[in-house]
């Protein structure tokens, strides 16, 4: 599992580029503070998780999944697990796990996260309404072939201009249009 110290230098180094960013960061701080910031069952003030942004191979596209306890098309992401090392490591996974993708099929682009954000997940049966803290990178695939994965219903390469024809959600139509605006060569040179 990550740790809270590990993250926190993480954050304290990520120059926000937008308000909304900067204000996540400044929760996501607060939230290494408390007793158990990975871990799903600490509802209060929530966890964190991690996500994929998946580039096609020839950057036109955005992988998006269609989430079955959601019912959206968002990125690839989750959970924190215990072998996770990192939440660098965590998208990885989540990656790898809902697009039935290998590691190597996977590039990532820059060495920081590429955004961040903090969302209400809304209440089921077994748990609260909560907050996850996402932590979110930015990927490459190598290959067109990925496929629906755990708790995936289907999955689309959708074009960068075309992402607000799908189903999603804010933050990953903000995060589209911070491909196409900053264009992706820029971005990686970010740290």
């Amino acid at each position: 599992m990550p740790s809270a110290e590990a993250t926190q230098r993480l954050l304290e180094q990520l120059e926000p580029v937008s308000e909304p960013e900067q204000t996540y960061r400044l929760q996501m701080l607060e939230l290494c503070q408390t007793p158990a910031p990975f871990a799903r069952h600490q509802f209060e003030p929530g966890h964190f998780t991690a996500s994929a942004f998946i580039l096609s191979p020839d950057r036109s596209a955005l992988l998006l999944i269609y989430h079955a306890k959601l019912e959206r098309w968002l990125q690839p992401g989750g959970h924190v697990e215990a072998g996770d090392p990192s939440l660098v490591e965590a998208a990885y996974r989540e990656a790898m796990e809902e697009c039935a993708l290998e590691r190597h099929e996977l590039e990532l682009l820059g060495n920081a996260p590429f955004d961040i954000d903090v969302h209400e997940i809304p209440a089921r049966r077994d748990e609260p309404a909560h907050l996850h803290y996402d932590v979110r990178y930015l990927f490459r695939c190598t290959t067109t072939a990925a496929q629906a994965g755990d708790g995936v219903l289907d999955l689309a390469f959708v074009s960068l201009d075309r992402i607000n024809e799908r189903a999603s959600d804010a933050s990953v139509l903000r995060a589209a249009r911070r491909l196409q605006t900053l264009g992706v060569p820029s971005h990686e040179r970010r740290t």
